[in-house]
């Protein structure tokens, strides 16, 4: 049997993985915005929600840091977040929903396999059936994505460049958040959470000003608006709840096991994406998505106490 905590692990990292599926309709929602805008807007409304809701331990949390775990906020919040999504919001735009969370989906088996190399993990021959499950469900999707290819070869080629390079990121970010959360016990996951939430704002500061100065493109007051909502919604929704609910996972889960919640965030981003697009999925995508469940359960299995 798992244990209470594994369990309430894994709770929060599917909901989790839930909020963070809005992330791939942002775009598409504010189609009229490019990348470099959709960033800007998402992360200076992050900061500033983020900053309210810190202010209360804001002296508490500046004698119980130092300049090193600023440092670790810093890089975590240009990794995580700023590059991660310029990188996804292009590839979205560029490649479409499904290329881009069957890109994202591999960030399983790289956080998984990066956290098999830690002290105490569990060997990678037990997780070895997971990373096949999920392997096998990547492989339904991307099979299912070049059946579906529209002649637009340019534009995919650009996405799946910028869909490897949001992976990459996240993946950076994933490992060294979890590695920093196990160290900080003075700090919740949640105050985590939102003091990066204020560096990310502080750098989206910077972010702005190219963003909205430079950038080409006529709005009305009604798009800004629209605009402005969805970015908003973003940044409560997917990064104060959701990145709170991960933050909580990291610290209750092992890194090996951490890594397949990261499923979850595919599994609803697709769920998602059919909906706006009003589709049902093909034969190959619920296979995919059967696979993928698999690959976690299977994981969850390995991490059971002998």
């Amino acid at each position: 049997m798992l244990s209470n905590k594994t369990w309430l692990g894994a709770g929060a990292g599917i909901l989790a993985g839930a909020f963070w599926g809005l992330v791939f309709l942002a775009p598409e929602l504010a189609r009229g915005f490019p990348p470099l805008q959709l960033s800007a807007g998402r992360y200076l409304a992050y900061g500033l929600v983020a900053a309210v809701l810190v202010a209360p331990s804001w002296r508490k949390l500046l004698r119980a840091l130092t300049w090193k775990e600023w440092r670790a906020l810093i890089w975590l919040s240009l990794t995580g977040n700023i590059i991660y999504y310029v990188f996804l919001a292009n590839a979205v735009q560029s490649g479409g929903v499904a290329m881009t969370s069957l890109v994202i989906g591999l960030l399983p088996i790289a956080v998984t396999l990066v956290g098999s190399r830690d002290r105490h993990a569990v060997p990678l021959r037990r997780l070895l059936p997971s990373l096949l499950l999920s392997a096998a469900g990547l492989l339904c999707i991307s099979w299912q994505s070049l059946a579906m290819g529209d002649g637009r070869q340019t534009g995919s080629a650009f996405g799946l460049i910028c869909a490897i390079g949001a992976l990459v990121s996240w993946t950076i970010y994933a490992v060294g958040n979890s590695r920093w959360l196990a160290r900080l016990d003075h700090v919740s996951a949640h105050e985590w959470s939102l003091l990066t939430g204020v560096v990310t704002g502080g750098q989206a500061l910077l972010l702005a000003v190219p963003a909205f100065q430079f950038v080409p493109g006529r709005h009305s007051s009604a798009d800004w608006l629209w605009f402005t909502g969805v970015v908003t919604a973003v940044a409560i929704f997917c990064s104060v709840v959701g990145n709170g609910l991960w933050n909580k996972a990291s610290r209750l889960l092992p890194l090996t096991l951490i890594g397949q919640m990261i499923v979850f965030e595919t599994l609803f981003a697709l769920l998602y994406g059919f909906l706006w697009e009003a589709r049902w999925p093909t034969g190959l995508e619920c296979a995919a998505m059967v696979l993928l469940v698999f690959g976690v359960l299977a994981s969850a299995s390995a991490h059971r106490p002998s």
